[in-house]
């Protein structure tokens, strides 16, 4: 009685187990989790000088130059083993476009990969290895900015840059209209966390977005007005200060005199160190071909105009 009461109950349970089986409890994989988006990487620019640039990032920028593992044509400019400014020849008929791609670093980046795939967002079949064992994937955003996701290699070798101005990429900036259609990309599917945002006579000109998991940013650049792309009457000198990237400090006025006194200033820059709106130090050096290399404070040091920052400030 015994054993044929004990038979029943197997019996039962596996029915129950199959029922919750087709009922999905035990059926499809559950959506893949977003990897962490640990800040940003680099910025990918063109050059029609290799050798006036190689001067402006290892002499007034003060990076170490390497190999790219990513494209033997181009170089990286290293300001730490986390962060550079890759730079690649001048494509033929590029026009004023000096921008190649915007990289954010993450953990996993076929992870990354596979998690935006199954939200619908146009990915590739695999994600790339470099020749130093990094691993990335580009993407388009809603604009057509082309964003890298990559995972740094296991072994990442330190870099000593003891002359770099900074050692933090704190922001990079982009060429945006549609602020709203940016948010659905960045702020809805990969989870940015909104920081500040500002403007002049009442507009909304700058809204940075901050990395999930890290404090870097994202700035959307909306001076361009409405449409898509680069308007047809924008000169290569303001699309270079829209797309730009930002390299923190503690003392904007410190690396100001650095530089200085150390005679690195070269080509077009500002004339003295400037408080911005929003309240940060900044001093501002364009590469030969007038991409913008911000320096900025990493705390302000007056009340920001328009928005109370609304997330922790980056950090060295």
């Amino acid at each position: 009685m015994q054993i044929r009461t004990l038979l029943v109950a197997l019996v039962a349970a596996s029915v129950v187990t199959a029922a919750a089986a087709a009922a999905g409890q035990y059926g499809p994989k559950s959506a893949p989790v977003r990897p962490k988006i640990t800040g940003i990487s680099h910025l990918a620019v063109y050059t029609s000088d290799a050798a006036a640039t190689e001067h402006f990032y290892t002499v007034s920028v003060g990076a170490v130059k390497q190999a790219d593992p990513e494209n033997p044509l181009g170089v990286r400019y290293m300001l730490s083993a986390t962060q550079f400014v890759e730079v690649l020849p001048l494509p033929a008929g590029q026009g004023i476009n000096r921008l190649d791609h915007a990289a954010l670093n993450t953990e996993n980046a076929d992870g990354m990969r596979k998690y935006l795939a199954a939200k619908g967002w146009k990915t590739p079949s695999k994600v790339t290895r470099g020749a130093d064992g990094s691993r990335w994937f580009d993407v388009l955003d809603p604009e057509g900015n082309t964003i890298q996701f990559i995972q740094l290699p296991a072994d990442a070798k330190p870099v000593d840059a003891p002359s770099a101005i900074g050692h933090h990429i704190i922001h990079v900036g982009l060429l945006v209209h549609d602020r709203a259609a940016e948010d659905k990309f960045y702020r809805d599917l990969l989870d940015f966390k909104p920081y500040w945002w500002g403007g002049r006579e009442g507009k909304v000109e700058w809204v940075s977005q901050q990395v999930p998991d890290a404090h870097d940013w994202i700035e959307y650049m909306l001076a361009a007005g409405p449409g898509k792309g680069i308007p047809a009457d924008m000169t290569q000198q303001t699309l270079g200060v829209l797309d730009h990237f930002s390299i923190g400090v503690a003392s904007v006025p410190d690396a100001y005199k650095v530089l200085v006194d150390g005679n690195r200033l070269s080509g077009r820059h500002d004339q003295a160190p400037k408080i911005g709106l929003d309240g940060k130090y900044q001093f501002n050096l364009y590469d030969p071909d007038g991409t913008r290399v911000e320096t900025m404070n990493f705390h302000a040091t007056e009340k920001p105009c328009c928005s109370e920052f609304t997330a922790d400030d980056p950090a060295e």
